[in-house]
């Protein structure tokens, strides 16, 4: 019998030449595919280009997903309260164990535990609930914000000078339009009260997947929200110690991340070496549809 082969597609490459497109969020939507090793045990992987760490997006979506896996398909996450324990090792896989804390009428609950090396890197609970009607109102949508593909990508960003920050070496499964220069950008240097703003969406087509699609925005939450915190001050000389602490979200209404989500987010406060940063996602027609909040190790250098 012939030997068949089969070839996975070139991604694209952005104006910088890093890879993106489809072929770019298929692989991603893959690393979030968990193995299953038992009943509850679950275990996943880093990608081949990473940071030093484990990006914290990525073991939140994945822990997210070890959840889900143990919840039944009609129930839906409304929310998820996670830390970030000890830096992951990107080089060995990330082992999650899913608690089934409780399964009640309407709302379900789940804890999980993300280890490497017999320790525990992260933590987070998910409450997840049946539809359910209910009052319903909303903030005001944001005005006068430019449409996402009147921006320039962050190919196009780092092929004009501009920079992308870490982001300027791996490939990228979002398409990321910045509304506003971001803190690593040589063209911000000063402080500013205003918050931060970028649209983004995956970069391609996603299956109809709930789950995956909240994965997606928990994966893509933790990529520019602690910048916030630096935005409210002048830019350091030297590059500042930054690190996840804990983060929280909260869905309020049926989305898709393949479709543009504007992403405004804004320090409140920060003191004792910590800030804290807040977010909002809205669709292009100004509809809330998640918040996120997070506080981080923010250490500028004397």
């Amino acid at each position: 019998m012939p030997v068949v082969t089969t070839t996975q597609p070139e991604p694209e490459l952005a104006a910088d030449g890093m890879p993106r497109g489809q072929a770019v969020l298929d692989a991603l939507v893959e690393l979030l595919d968990l193995e299953t090793l038992e009943t509850n045990l679950f275990r996943g992987v880093s990608p081949p280009q990473s940071p030093t760490r484990v990006f914290g997006g990525q073991v939140a979506a994945q822990a997210l997903v070890a959840a889900g896996r143990t919840v039944p398909d009609d129930r839906e996450v409304h929310s998820l309260h996670a830390y970030f324990i000890r830096p992951g090792d990107p080089r060995i896989p990330i082992v999650y164990e899913a608690e089934r804390v409780r399964d009640g009428r309407s709302f379900t609950t789940r804890r999980v535990l993300a280890i490497q090396r017999g320790e525990a890197i992260f933590s987070l609970s998910a409450s997840f609930q049946l539809p359910q009607e209910g009052l319903e109102h909303s903030t005001p949508a944001p005005v006068d914000v430019p449409a996402p593909l009147t921006l320039p990508d962050l190919g196009q960003r780092v092929a004009e000078g501009r920079g992308a920050g870490w982001m300027s070496q791996i490939p990228r499964p979002l398409d990321m339009r910045f509304v506003d220069d971001p803190v690593w950008s040589d063209q911000r240097v000063s402080a500013s009260e205003e918050p931060n703003r970028v649209w983004m969406r995956a970069d391609g087509r996603l299956p109809d997947d709930r789950l995956l699609h909240v994965c997606l925005l928990t994966y893509a939450s933790d990529l520019t929200l602690l910048g916030s915190v630096l935005a409210r001050h002048d830019r350091p000389e030297q590059p500042a110690q930054m690190a996840s602490l804990d983060h929280a979200m909260w869905f309020h209404r049926p989305f898709r991340a393949d479709e543009w989500l504007l992403y405004t987010t804004f320090s409140p406060a920060a003191s004792g070496a910590r800030g804290l940063a807040t977010g909002r996602f809205t669709t292009e027609d100004g509809t809330l549809i998640a918040t996120t909040v997070q506080e981080g190790l923010v250490r500028v250098p004397r």
